[in-house]
């Protein structure tokens, strides 16, 4: 992990200015935000831990707790949420094994909710790996999971 921190500071010569694009470049490799990363961070930028710690927590986009590989989002806003956002998040709950917030025991999906994305005239949506699906029903829940495992399947057999 070190390495692959250092490398991401290399790029950005240690610059604290360059300390967000930092952090995303850590989300986007992580998929979260490892306590170890940010405590190499520190060390090489020469930023306070609470500094970071403020950005990691400040900006929604990154999260401190590990995540799936794979990331199943669905919009609780209202417009979504009166279109039947709830059972959405039901269905995938079902589906996983898992609470919204938590992480498959296999580390594949992470189910998640936020407050709204602005898509109203899509709801309710979904977003998996940050592709969009609007006007989600119940049952095309288990056929958007069915299609990133077999996804990964093929990936795995290439």
């Amino acid at each position: 992990m070190q390495r692959t921190v250092d490398g991401i500071l290399d790029r950005y010569g240690n610059d604290e200015a360059e300390l967000l694009a930092v952090l995303m470049d850590i989300q986007a490799e992580f998929n979260y935000l490892p306590r170890p990363a940010l405590e190499r961070v520190s060390e090489r930028m020469g930023v306070s831990r609470s500094r970071i710690n403020y950005m990691a927590t400040f900006f929604s986009a990154f999260s401190l707790k590990e995540r799936g590989k794979h990331i199943c989002t669905v919009c609780m806003g209202t417009a979504c949420h009166v279109r039947g956002a709830p059972m959405l998040v039901d269905e995938f709950e079902r589906i996983l094994d898992v609470k919204a917030g938590e992480t498959t025991e296999d580390k594949q999906f992470t189910v998640e909710t936020v407050n709204c994305v602005g898509a109203c005239a899509l709801g309710p949506l979904v977003i998996v790996d940050g592709e969009y699906y609007g006007n989600q029903k119940s049952a095309q829940i288990e056929r958007l999971i069915k299609k990133v495992r077999k996804a990964d399947a093929k990936e795995g057999a290439a």
